[in-house]
């Protein structure tokens, strides 16, 4: 699932090749549950979108925006694997060689903008899995983070850098009883951290992801903010290009898990094992991140070493990413298309996004956050 970094991505696009453009056609594919499930339609959307100029963008987290000349305006999720294509542009975090991703109008798209330009540019909002969500919010543009679903979710650690300082983390991190690892992936409680930025935030913290949080000292937490915004301030500003990622951070070590014969090292040679957090997968090396408080559960060099050949799931060309709530069960998602999706109950979407990044992780990433070749 696309983490802040990746999103942030998407919202330096939108700005260099959309923002001060009008659009000449827009095309919305009804979906009962893209659109349906966040209260609106793929018609309602067309014709809020159709003539409008695209004033500006912006991000909370995981969330992003499109503001028009006047409201409404979209506000949008990608869940475990939609996207933002724009027609010629290198907007996806990974590379990929496969003929269809060059087709346009691209498979599954959600909908379809074209600018009034010449040579007009052309974008389109992907989703095969059915676990985005496209929504409208009827509000001034500078008032939109006032409105649900952002109101309900936590700071954003690039776009709040001032709100989220060491004595904010500390009150929040010691008044819970939480595993660290999930109280860093609860979008109620901060923006944007999803599966391998948690794993990275901790590692360069030295903190074990099932350390209760109410164990750790004043110090700890202020190492877990700085690492905090090390880790979101250097992603983002590398637009989540992993090939541009620092070579000691962990994400570029961690996913040799389940290849046969191939350990996952650091280029130091510590050993990076993966362990069940809260019901998600999580790297962890081990002798950086040391237990020095309470865990949700204490576990055995047995446990470890065996950790790596547990739950082997079907690896797809599109990997899987960890925990983070978004607005749909992800339990019958696997299958791509399936109509079964649109049955679903309606959940919280913090709660969500934490369930679909579980199932990102370990189906084998399409990102690497770009896969190498």
């Amino acid at each position: 699932m696309p983490e802040l970094a990746e999103v942030s991505r998407i919202v330096h696009f939108i700005r260099q090749h959309l923002v001060g453009k009008t659009l000449s056609k827009v095309a919305a594919q009804h979906d009962d549950v893209v659109y349906g499930k966040v209260g609106t339609s793929a018609a309602e959307f067309q014709k809020a979108m159709q003539g409008k100029q695209i004033a500006g963008a912006g991000q909370q987290g995981k969330y992003f925006w499109i503001t028009m000349s006047s409201p409404p305006h979209v506000v949008m999720h990608f869940g475990m694997a939609g996207w933002l294509k724009i027609r010629n542009a290198d907007t996806y975090y990974y590379r990929t060689d496969k003929p269809v991703d060059k087709d346009w109008p691209p498979k599954y798209w959600k909908f379809l903008l074209e600018t009034d330009e010449d040579p007009k540019t052309e974008a389109a909002f992907v989703d095969f899995r059915r676990l985005a969500r496209i929504r409208l919010v009827d509000c001034l543009a500078d008032e939109i983070r006032k409105y649900s679903p952002l109101k309900e979710n936590g700071p954003d650690p690039v776009a709040d850098k001032d709100a989220v300082t060491d004595s904010w983390l500390i009150v929040k991190v010691q008044s819970k009883k939480v595993p660290i690892k999930a109280l860093l992936l609860d979008q109620a409680n901060i923006s944007g951290i999803g599966n391998w930025m948690g794993d990275e935030i901790l590692y360069h913290a030295k903190i074990h992801p099932e350390q209760y949080s109410n164990t750790l000292s004043d110090e700890q937490i202020k190492e877990l903010n700085s690492s905090i915004h090390y880790v979101c301030d250097t992603s983002v500003d590398l637009l989540a290009d992993s090939e541009k990622f620092p070579e000691h951070w962990l994400f570029k070590h961690r996913w040799g898990k389940g290849k046969k014969n191939q350990p996952s090292v650091l280029p130091n040679g510590e050993k990076i094992v993966f362990l069940t957090v809260g019901g998600r997968t999580s790297a962890v090396v081990p002798s950086v991140q040391k237990k020095t408080g309470a865990v949700s559960k204490d576990v055995s060099d047995e446990d470890v070493n065996g950790a790596q050949t547990q739950s082997k799931r079907k690896r797809g060309a599109v990997k899987k990413e960890e925990n983070d709530s978004e607005p749909e069960d992800t339990s019958k998602a696997r299958k791509s298309g399936s109509k079964k999706q649109s049955k679903e109950p309606v959940k919280d979407e913090n709660e969500e996004d934490t369930k679909q990044e579980t199932e990102t992780a370990s189906a084998g990433r399409r990102r690497s956050t770009r896969n190498k070749k």
